[in-house]
């Protein structure tokens, strides 16, 4: 084999260097795919199972502790996610990713996204799909909303759909960072820094009685808001009454992760009832803010799991 050898490469690329990550996934791309082909034969779903173990390389490649056994590990991975692929045609869960990254217990997609060395390039790789299919794509691998049942329900969309963007967006997005390897590309993490500062301060507001000026501050006066059950409102008004009624009750809210998109933010939160009442309230809560020109002007509010 000519070039570097795949533990300088996955060297560099774990100092940040996109090109050097580019070159290992080309150079493994047909033993990955002769993996996926062993387990599903040649189907369709062959190539999302690639480009699923692709991602999961990205997320995951910052914590590989054995450079040299990178083909190994690669493979297993492409191995794991045809598995699971076969045995519940669904995504794998974020609780499930141990199932995927062996020996990546406890870690967050979305955090191993945000601290690794590569995570600029690979947003801005998502940043360049269109609006409908960066959100299927951020909610199916950076939150906790990842069966094509639940995306579908939060989009208002058949599930047909979600799986034809995704499988669109993945394409796209093999494209996008390829092509985007050898650029320059914005510090994803300190907009990321920002904007869950922003959620923690706002969430805090709901207790301190300032949330009516926190969402002032983040979102247009004239906000439509589509909560759980279809229910939609107009202005702040009712968020904020929402809100209150809320903590009035003994509810606390805690910002577990915050994911941003170019025109999308999204919080996820979870929701603690008061111990005398302990099914007052789902036990999480996704906030999907629709940004134009950095104020939000669409908000879903969507539970993943009922009480």
């Amino acid at each position: 084999m000519s070039g570097p050898s795949d533990t300088d490469l996955v060297l560099a690329a774990q100092s940040g260097d996109a090109s050097a990550l580019g070159t290992l996934l080309q150079r493994h791309r047909a033993g990955m795919l002769a993996v996926a082909v062993g387990v599903l034969g040649y189907r369709p779903e062959t190539e999302d199972v690639v480009q699923d173990s692709c991602l999961s390389v990205l997320r995951g490649l910052g914590h590989l502790r054995e450079p040299q056994a990178f083909g190994g590990w690669v493979r297993t991975i492409v191995l794991n996610q045809a598995r699971q692929h076969v045995r519940s045609r669904a995504p794998v869960p974020v609780s499930d990713l141990d199932a995927v990254l062996p020996g990546l217990n406890d870690l967050d997609p979305a955090r191993l996204a945000e601290q690794h060395a590569l995570g600029d390039w690979v947003w801005q790789a998502l940043n360049q799909l269109s609006p409908e299919h960066r959100l299927v794509t951020m909610l199916r691998y950076f939150t906790a909303v990842t069966s094509y049942e639940q995306i579908a329900a939060l989009c208002d969309v058949p599930v047909g759909t979600v799986r034809s963007r995704l499988s669109h967006a993945r394409s796209r997005l093999g494209e996008a960072l390829s092509a985007s390897a050898d650029r320059s590309y914005d510090d994803h993490r300190a907009v990321a820094r920002v904007c869950r500062r922003q959620a923690v301060e706002t969430v805090e507001a709901g207790r301190t009685g300032r949330f009516a000026e926190a969402m002032a501050a983040i979102c247009r006066p004239t906000l439509e808001t589509v909560w759980g059950q279809g229910k939609r409102t107009y202005g702040l008004d009712y968020p904020t009454f929402a809100m209150y009624r809320d903590v009035g009750d003994g509810v606390r809210f805690e910002v577990a992760d915050v994911v941003v998109g170019r025109d999308v933010v999204i919080w996820e939160t979870h929701l603690i009832s008061p111990p005398e009442d302990p099914t007052h309230c789902p036990p999480s809560a996704l906030w999907v803010h629709s940004l134009t020109d950095g104020l939000g002007d669409r908000l879903r509010v969507f539970h993943p799991r009922p009480v």
